[in-house]
């Protein structure tokens, strides 16, 4: 299947396949019905919608999204608002993003210790503000700044930091957070169904007024959030297309993150109107998927929001855009690989466009048999080539990007797609296409039916986007109607010289926006005080949730083939699909060859089958496959619908055995690789987490520098890499089925998947020796606004005992918005908008467990992130209510997660790699229930504090304050050719 945010595709075509569903049924037959429930109140719902929604509208105009999914004891929570940058005022773009951000901070209830005192200064703050906006003198603008910075340490006596996420986390729940795009701002929780109750309480509060407390350190975030954009050049690119697309629409006149000089000037003032008008509740949705009681949860809802109060709403008309009636050329620079992406222009959600847009990209590029996916990826004519597409509600776009091959100009790659565009115009794809392409997905939507997260985001794009469920339910099917004839001839019409081309080239951008240091003042956070608010909310008591354990031995099913290969499976109770691995536990620490080989297999036929043609048969049976090799194990696996199993491993059995040899697809193979490599030393991401991560652990005997290089790949024989991956089934192996009928299964394993008689035992694997860290830092010096920082400390060896204490002590201490790192660092500071610290429990139970940090910030704070960071390290503050907050926090999670389906099999995989043969999370629930702030704190002082660091750096030398540096370590300026042994190693410069 397509290989795209499966997300995305949901949010814009969502229906499901239900396994009751009967060949030939005609859900084109939709109807909406309403009716009225037990309670007295009146929903509607969708004839042959699977999904089960229940849509309530509230008397206030509220739509209430309702269905049920009791694979676990949660509930998928999203408050959507219809208002995002669209509507931000032009003079003031950011806001929409900003307000999001400050709806975290609490109400004149939420977050104060005395309101009628903390509002003075508000009032104060803002109205400084207002004079800070219309102040056009740059000196007069710092004195009121530094006005505004004692103000607020003065109002930061009276409030609370982070109230709303430690009520929040005091519940159990999980992915806490928030997004504004175009024309939507949604809130997200996933909270435990026992604690709907007290959800609803804190969130009606919040809705019910906004109050812009801790104003200036938050948009100091805001500051650090822009500067990641900065340097994200996918984000660049991106903003340069809408640009070109909506020369007049919003679209592409306002990014959603705002300029530069608009957030240095905020107005208070507006923040409060724009909240006031669109923060309402007929302007909102609430979307409630998972264990719930419908009757129960849309009274309690009306109980609760039900008693917002309902206003006039009107949203901005918007300009119309001009046709584009010739190419639009838009070019942006930065230090990641060079690409190329074409758009075309739509119109938007629920028009003709969306239909056959959709269609046209999965004939174009499904993952497997499109046109661009055979002509351009399967025959390695590009590095990489792809599309999809976006609607929205005033219009929509489908683009296409484009990696380069080496020595292939962006024109090059650009008119190779523009190539297989005109192939879709001629109609030169087979006429099976449309079919296959409306199954595919269905298939994928399928999968995601059983995600409780994944249907409540279709739920709120429909409300967003002003959708008919109705439409969303017939959706495909309408798809099915079209004819190849009518999609050529749209494609034709649409398909034009009305593109916007983005050239995404190497080279400094000179349009970057530096940011001062404005030098903020730490305002308190109040750590150990609550509330009067928070002091009732916790004293609420909710129905309590007990944990659910898995039993594996009993939970795991086994049997065998004829042959005797041991065959461990778990019903698929959900739906026919099913997905079949079959596992050797032996990688590329064994063979580095394996990892080689089985890649090159991607592009290989047989004597019977072109690679494409191969493709193509997958395709036609909705069946996917993958070979893959990590450094322990490696997996051959297939997945898709269960009817179609057998035909769909007899034809993987014949790739195995018969995959042919190519040099020219291996000589491709092996530029593709080398092109990759290099397009990886270009990605200050990978240049962190991998490559000085990799060091930082292991120095210069890794995994990552182990490796064959670049010459060594061009001189090895393609006939040994096939042969070897040829033999990899006749090693012993062990298979794990997810699906139904297993004897059917197991038949088709019988008669497809012959292995040798006699299976070989595994060869030796490569260790690696993890150093001890200390006295190090590692720089690498690259073009960015920010700095990244990972601090790395070898820890003691892995006990199953310190599970439970590591696992409260990442709660408390390091990972969330209402950890003390995050308090600390982002909140009270506004040193970083990204910062945590955690204990890292190893994956092996004869590897170290290690500490790590990391700060994302300006260069120019960087010295006083690092102080603050290493203090918090050594000196862990103890605050008797939070512990308690997270070790509850702790607790409820524990006691809502749920083991299910084809999962149980995997993790207890894992913990058997840790020495562990039970579900291990008994004993850490009732080691946690016992655990007082004393045994974190002896954890602490055992396992962080007085660790010796290697520190890793990126980040622009010109900005970074190296002298500072060097207090961390003897600073080691890593050459990235040196880190990741591609070519001959360099010298480190000291």
């Amino acid at each position: 299947m397509k290989r795209i945010n499966i997300l995305l595709l949901i949010v814009l075509t969502f229906t499901v396949l239900s396994c009751k569903e009967k060949k030939g049924a005609d859900s084109s037959a939709v109807t909406v019905e309403k009716h009225t429930d037990a309670k007295g109140f009146t929903y509607e719902t969708v004839s042959n919608d699977p999904t089960g929604l229940r849509l309530y509208t509230l008397d206030n105009g509220l739509k209430v999204y309702l269905s049920k999914n009791d694979d676990e004891p949660k509930i998928q929570t999203y408050i959507a608002v219809r208002a995002g940058s669209n509507y931000d005022p032009k003079e003031s773009t950011g806001l929409a993003h900003y307000l999001e951000h400050m709806v975290f901070k609490g109400t004149d209830e939420i977050g104060t210790l005395d309101w009628e005192k903390e509002k003075v200064y508000l009032q104060q703050i803002s109205d400084l503000y207002e004079q800070h906006k219309e102040t056009a003198d740059p000196e007069k603008k710092k004195e009121l700044y530094k006005k505004i910075d004692e103000i607020s340490l003065e109002a930061s006596n009276y409030s609370v930091a982070n109230e709303y996420d430690k009520m929040t986390s005091s519940l159990g729940a999980t992915g806490t957070n928030a997004h504004t795009w175009f024309e939507e701002t949604v809130y997200k929780n996933k909270i435990p169904a026992n604690e709907l109750d007290k959800w609803l309480k804190l969130e009606s509060e919040r809705f019910s007024q906004l109050v812009l407390r801790l104003f200036h350190t938050e948009l100091e975030a805001v500051f650090e959030e822009f500067n990641r954009g900065q340097d994200n050049d996918g984000r660049k690119s991106y903003a340069a297309m809408l640009d070109g697309l909506f020369p007049n629409h919003p679209y592409g006149q306002q990014t959603t993150i705002g300029t530069g000089e608009h957030l240095k000037n905020p107005s208070m003032v507006a923040i409060h109107n724009y909240f006031n008008k669109y923060y309402v509740p007929n302007n909102m949705a609430m979307v409630l998927v998972g264990d719930i009681d419908f009757e129960e949860t849309i009274q309690k809802v009306a109980n609760t929001f039900g008693n917002l109060e309902k206003k006039e709403v009107t949203h901005p008309t918007l300009p119309k855009e001009e046709p584009i009636k010739s190419p639009v050329i838009k070019e942006v620079f930065g230090p990641t690989a060079e690409n190329v992406s074409i758009a075309f222009r739509a119109d938007g959600v629920d028009s003709k466009d969306e239909k056959f847009v959709m269609l046209a990209d999965m004939i174009l590029a499904n993952g497997n048999a499109g046109l661009i996916d055979l002509n351009l990826n399967q025959q390695q004519a590009v590095q990489y080539a792809g599309c999809s597409p976006t609607f929205l509600n005033d219009y929509g776009y489908h683009r296409f990007s484009g990696y380069p091959k080496a020595g292939q100009s962006l024109d090059e790659v650009k008119n190779l797609i523009l190539e297989q565009i005109e192939k879709l115009k001629k109609g030169e794809f087979e006429d099976w296409m449309i079919d296959a392409v409306v199954n595919d997905l269905k298939l994928s939507q399928t999968q995601q039916y059983e995600n409780s997260t994944a249907l409540a985001s279709a739920y709120y794009n429909a409300f967003i986007h002003h959708e008919d469920w109705a439409k969303k339910v017939k959706f495909l099917d309408e798809l099915r109607k079209i004819t190849k004839e009518e999609l050529v001839a749209f494609a034709n019409e649409f398909y034009q010289d009305n593109y916007v081309v983005t050239y995404k080239r190497k080279g400094e951008d000179t349009s970057i926006v530096k940011v001062e240091n404005p030098g903020i003042t730490p305002v308190n956070l109040n750590r150990d005080k609550s509330s009067t608010y928070m002091k009732e909310f916790n004293a609420i008591e909710a129905t309590s949730l007990q944990p659910k354990y898995v039993d594996f031995k009993t939970a795991i099913k086994e049997t065998e083939m004829a042959n005797g290969i041991k065959v461990s499976y778990i019903e698929n109770e959900q739906n026919d699909l099913f997905d079949l691995n079959i596992i050797f536990d032996m990688g590329s620490d064994h063979n580095k060859k394996l990892d080689l080989g089985v890649g090159y297999m991607e592009y290989l036929g047989t004597d019977t089958y072109s690679p494409e043609a191969l493709k193509k048969e997958f395709y036609k049976l909705g069946i996917s496959y993958y070979v893959n090799t990590g450094a322990e194990k490696s997996y051959v696996g297939l997945n898709g619908l269960k009817e179609n199993l057998a035909e769909g491993l007899k034809l993987l059995s014949h790739l195995w055995n018969n995959a042919v040899p190519n040099q020219e697809a291996y000589d491709k193979y092996v530029a593709q690789i080398i092109k990759g490599r290099q397009d990886n030393k270009t990605r200050k991401g990978s240049i962190l987490q991998s490559g000085l991560m990799s060091y930082g652990k292991y120095g210069e005997n890794s995994r990552l520098r182990n490796i064959y290089n670049n010459e060594e790949l061009k001189n090895m024989n393609p006939q040994e890499l096939v042969d070897l991956v040829k033999d990899l089934k006749n090693f012993d192996q062990r298979i794990f089925y997810y699906g139904k009928d297993v004897d059917a299964a197991v038949a088709a394993l019988n008669e497809h998947h012959k292995v040798a008689s006699e299976l070989n035992d595994y060869p030796a694997a490569t260790e690696y020796v993890e150093l001890e860290t200390g006295g190090n830092v590692y720089f690498v010096d690259y073009d960015m606004v920010q700095a990244e920082m990972l601090f790395l400390a070898k820890g003691n060896p892995f006990k199953p005992e310190n599970m439970a204490a590591s696992t409260l002590f990442n709660t408390y201490f390091g990972a969330g918005l209402s950890s003390i790192v995050f308090q600390e660092i982002r909140e009270s500071k506004s040193l970083a908008y990204s910062a945590y610290s955690y204990y890292a429990e190893a994956s092996d139970k004869d590897d170290s467990n290690y500490v790590m940090a990391y700060i994302g910030t300006q260069a120019n704070k960087m010295p006083q992130a690092v102080d603050a960071m290493m203090e918090l390290m050594n000196n862990m503050p103890e605050a008797e209510d939070q512990f308690n907050a997270a070790k509850e926090a702790t607790l409820k999670k524990l006691a809502a997660q749920r083991i299910t389906k084809s999962n149980i099999f995997w993790t207890y995989e894992r913990l058997q790699k840790l020495g562990i043969d039970k579900d291990h999370r008994e004993e850490m629930y009732e080691a946690i229930k016992n655990m007082t702030i004393e045994d974190l704190k002896k954890f602490f002082n055992e396992n962080i504090k007085g660790e010796q660091y290697n520190v890793m750096v990126i980040g622009n030398k010109k900005d970074v304050d190296m002298q500072a540096l060097s207090k961390l370590g003897k600073i080691q300026e890593m050459d990235i050719d040196y880190l990741f042994n591609y070519e001959k190693a360099q010298e480190i410069k000291q």
